[in-house]
């Protein structure tokens, strides 16, 4: 057995505590950072429906776009670049493309442009790039990172025109791409999808009910390091609804909620899917404290919200790792008394979460 197949790969978490009410706290800038998003998953406990301002802030979630086969040299467009990524927040990213395998490609909320790519595509577009940081013995992938808001990358310039020939005449790069703009939406983009096959998709939202689920007892202080992992495997076991009841007759699974535990009545799970901004995760994060103000029976909700697994970048600018996994994801613990747990997780081949 090859060596690396008989070792458990590394995984990163990083755990943070704070109140929101710390003029310090990270929160903002967390979830600011982790800009490709394709799910938010909420567990409320002792709820049975969700709360109409809730579910108000979930239905107002920003639409996006998807554009089958688009040449990735549209993207230094010079109307594109002056009515979307100089006026706001553009997020890009590939669709069904493999970070392990394929070409992938990101635009940045802050304008620059990350290709991740193989070694012949990388040699065909004949522009400055790096060595991929998580290369397995020889250098088989490269990462092409520039900044189009930069006074080198203007239309018309060299960098700008080396990179634009690169891709129209040389690489020929397409792919189905996923496309949102902050605050500009749709009308900013309007000129660029008009000449392509497009879509536009609202966040699937789904909710499920359950009713004496067995539930890891938490007070606003007494989750310890040590418990982390099983609260966080826990959590996830409830997201993909496995059964916590480690019966003799079940093959699926062995999995037991942590100890000491307590049963709650009932709870519910909403989860929404999609090319999620951060910013409509922020809104959703004040409505959950506004809801937590409210006298109930349980005190505390979760929020877990998971980052494409073939992104080409994770956390803020940092390249994504590939060849395990795909892990980077955050959940955030929230409590009454304005307190939260921050966990912040990678998987096998990637930077420590900032």
């Amino acid at each position: 057995m090859s060596v690396d197949l008989d070792q458990t790969p590394r995984s990163l978490l990083v755990c943070d505590r704070s109140s929101f009410l710390d003029e310090k706290n990270r929160i903002s800038s967390q979830v600011e950072q982790l800009h490709f998003n394709y799910k938010v998953s909420v567990l409320l406990p002792e709820c049975s429906s969700a709360p109409s301002h809730l579910d108000s802030v979930l239905n107002s979630f920003s639409s996006f776009y998807l554009i089958r086969k688009l040449p990735i040299y549209e993207l230094l467009d010079k109307h594109f670049l002056e009515t979307a990524v100089y006026q706001g927040s553009v997020y890009g990213l590939s669709y069904r493309t493999r970070i392990d395998e394929d070409n992938c490609v990101a635009l940045m909320p802050n304008g620059r442009l990350c290709l991740s790519l193989d070694k012949d595509s990388f040699q065909v577009l004949g522009v400055e790039g790096k060595s991929s940081r998580f290369n397995h013995r020889t250098n088989s992938r490269y990462v092409v990172s520039v900044d189009l808001t930069d006074s080198s990358m203007a239309p018309g310039g060299r960098g700008y025109m080396r990179l634009l020939t690169g891709l129209r005449s040389r690489l020929h790069l397409k792919s189905d791409f996923l496309l949102s703009h902050h605050p500009g939406g749709g009308a900013s983009l309007q000129p660029l999808l008009s000449r392509y096959d497009w879509s536009e998709h609202r966040p699937e939202i789904s909710t499920h009910a359950m009713t004496h689920l067995s539930c890891p007892t938490l007070l606003t202080s007494d989750l310890q390091s040590r418990d982390t992992h099983s609260f966080l495997e826990w959590l996830g076991a409830v997201d993909g609804d496995i059964s916590c009841v480690n019966s003799s007759s079940s093959f699926l699974s062995s999995f037991v909620c942590p100890e000491p535990k307590t049963t709650l009545s009932r709870a519910l799970r909403v989860s929404i899917c999609g090319l999620l901004l951060p910013q409509d995760v922020h809104r959703l994060i004040q409505e959950i404290r506004s809801y937590l103000e409210q006298p109930r029976l349980e005190s505390w909700v979760s929020l877990t919200v998971h980052g494409f697994a073939d992104s080409p970048v994770s956390w803020g600018g940092r390249e994504h790792g590939v060849l395990r996994g795909g892990e980077n994801f955050y959940t955030l613990l929230m409590f009454h008394d304005h307190t939260y747990h921050l966990h912040l997780a990678t998987g096998a081949h990637d930077s420590c979460p900032p």
